[in-house]
């Protein structure tokens, strides 16, 4: 609480007075004392009555009640572990927050995701923190009190959960999803169900997910992540674009991945959340928060890719057709491109004459066809003028038949 609250304070004696001014009112307690002897405090019922009136803002809740439990021997006031989690979860918000990072009231713990198997999968820590690039993410704190395939169970869940339609879509969407998983792939995000709850995360894919593993080892934390890489791929690892050029486009499509980073809570403390101490799933080394959810191998590749391929295969096209362009077997000229269109198109050959002479040699023979049968037909329109003896023959015989 004093990190998230007062995070450039090196002593805690103003929360502490703070929280025993809250006891005093019934608004908070003591829910127990931790090894090192800090206390984990709680809201009471009345306190979170309290701060859901006066701290919540629309459209962010604060976690649930946390009941008292008694030992029903004893009468002792049972933890029953949820410090040690509760302060992991406390202290990554507090991280976070500290590095800028989300608000105070950016962060909501135990905040459930319903399957359609009516399971709840809750996150433990939800992040809203937009002006730092991370409009949402989901947090799971892990002590390595889970086995890392139940790790890979949740990851599951929370893609399935991305996959998710809302009651009222669109039934011929939903009809289709329902006769064909698969065809939910085809469904914008801004359709699905967790647009509902969360903004869009500016990037590809479903809502970013972080595991931080805390008081663990190294060699815990290793082991878990290959676990994940390989038993989680099917959901966060990229696939191949479907594109006319599969070998100029290298991009990879994001759309229906989780992406999953990882990190530990001892890294976070040391380096800061804003350091180069966050993993992503099938990526070598450490980056920053920002640049290890970024996907600069997406969807800006592949339209850059694709574009050049297009262009590439365009040019590639011309010099094909200028290298397959007729000649003129008369004058040695390439057809232009009507030339070429007449020749060679359906029923052009009675139009276009003799087809392998470009369109200047074509006209040259049409001009002359078109001259030397304007002047047969000049010719046959004159009038015959009779042959000089005959004439002088048959006047005279027109004379004597007279006379």
């Amino acid at each position: 609480m004093w990190k998230l609250t007062r995070p450039d304070n090196q002593h805690d004696k103003l929360v502490r007075d703070n929280l025993l001014d809250l006891e005093e009112h019934h608004l908070v307690r003591i829910e127990t004392v931790r090894d090192d002897q800090r206390q984990v405090w709680v809201l009471t019922k009345r306190g979170h009555g309290e701060a859901k009136k006066l701290l919540e803002p629309k459209g962010i809740r604060i976690s649930v009640l946390r009941e008292e439990k008694y030992d029903p021997v004893t009468g002792k006031l049972l933890g029953t572990s949820y410090d040690d989690h509760a302060a992991a979860v406390t202290s990554t918000a507090a991280e976070l927050h500290r590095a800028g990072i989300g608000h105070q009231l950016g962060f909501q713990t135990e905040i459930g995701h319903r399957l359609g198997s009516s399971f709840v999968q809750r996150a433990d820590l939800v992040v809203r923190a937009p002006e730092a690039g991370v409009p949402v993410m989901l947090l799971e704190i892990d002590r390595r009190t889970e086995d890392a395939h139940d790790l890979v169970q949740k990851l599951r869940r929370y893609w399935e959960w991305g996959r998710l339609l809302p009651k009222d879509a669109d039934k011929q969407i939903a009809d289709r999803v329902r006769s064909r998983p698969d065809a939910i792939e085809h469904v914008d995000h801004e359709q699905r169900l967790w647009r509902r709850f969360y903004p869009p995360t500016g990037r590809e894919g479903l809502v970013p997910l972080a595991f931080v593993f805390a008081d663990t080892t190294e060699a815990k934390v290793d082991n878990t992540v290959a676990v994940l890489e390989e038993a989680g791929r099917a959901y966060w690892a990229p696939r191949r674009y479907e594109t006319l050029y599969p070998k100029a486009v290298t991009a990879k499509d994001y759309g229906q991945a989780v992406p999953v980073v990882v990190t530990t809570l001892e890294q976070l403390t040391e380096h800061g959340a804003d350091a180069a101490v966050w993993r992503r799933l099938g990526r070598e080394g450490e980056q920053k928060l920002t640049a290890a959810l970024d996907n600069p191998d997406g969807d800006d590749l592949f339209r850059e890719q694709e574009a050049r391929a297009d262009a590439a295969d365009k040019q590639r096209r011309a010099a094909q057709r200028e290298a397959e362009r007729p000649v003129c077997k008369r004058c040695g000229a390439k057809f232009t491109d009507q030339r070429w269109e007449e020749t060679t198109a359906r029923g052009g050959a009675w139009t276009a004459g003799d087809a392998s002479l470009c369109d200047t040699c074509h006209a040259g023979d049409v001009a002359r066809k078109e001259a030397a049968a304007e002047a047969a037909r000049l010719q046959a329109a004159l009038p015959l003028e009779p042959e000089d003896d005959q004439e002088s023959d048959r006047g005279r015989g027109w004379f004597r038949r007279r006379a």
